[in-house]
């Protein structure tokens, strides 16, 4: 009986933009790579040189897609916009800068109980971790025994990662998810995921 092959998933945030660290973005659309970003997305090819890709899938927003294009260019794939790994939702606070946000009481809230959290006009961290599960047990299901990197956010992957580890989503935040930061996932059928690798910023060591 032939014995059925890991399907791994590559979790793998965007790179540096002229606000990260600084301001909310969300999903609001006109946000390029930064110098910084556009070098990391550079070096993400040579990063993941022992990879050997099945699919590429990418948030739709724009600096997910210049993260992923080398990799595609150099892996001859195309990188798939796939909504379900879009940034969260966060409604009225899209473009405000952490820095004022940090002041407010909910943000508080934001930190310590995720769970009980929405976004003003926005997603919930609940409903943001069920989209984000979905959408990769759907990928992953398309491409078994595959490779599959997905390009997608801080957020989104951190949630992801915390179910994948079986860590209370209040606890999400304890998860360092760095701009052009790869986690892997291996996924054996009839098994949990097994978390190979975490915010890896630089040459990634697994490779099967």
């Amino acid at each position: 009986m032939a014995t059925k092959r890991k399907t791994v998933v590559l979790l793998v945030r965007h790179g540096f933009t002229p606000t990260t660290g600084r301001v909310l973005p969300g999903r609001a659309p006109g946000l390029h790579l930064s110098d910084q970003g556009r070098t990391q997305s550079e070096g993400l090819v040579e990063r993941l040189a022992g990879v050997r890709p099945d699919a590429l899938y990418t948030s739709p927003l724009e600096r997910t897609r210049e993260t992923a294009a080398p990799l595609a260019a150099a892996s001859g794939l195309v990188a798939t916009v796939e909504d379900g790994l879009v940034e969260c939702d966060f409604g009225e606070w899209t473009g405000r800068e952490l820095a004022e946000l940090a002041r407010l009481k909910s943000w508080r809230t934001v930190q310590q109980a995720p769970s009980t959290f929405r976004f003003p006009g926005g997603e919930s961290f609940v409903e943001l971790q069920a989209r984000m599960v979905g959408t990769l047990d759907r990928l992953r299901s398309a491409h078994p025994g595959g490779t599959v990197v997905c390009f997608s956010h801080a957020d989104p992957i951190k949630v992801a990662l915390a179910h994948a580890l079986g860590t209370p989503l209040d606890l999400f935040q304890r998860i360092a998810v760095d701009p052009a930061s790869v986690s892997v996932l291996a996924h054996e059928p009839g098994r949990p995921p097994t978390v190979r690798t975490v915010n890896a910023t630089g040459p990634l060591s697994w490779t099967s």
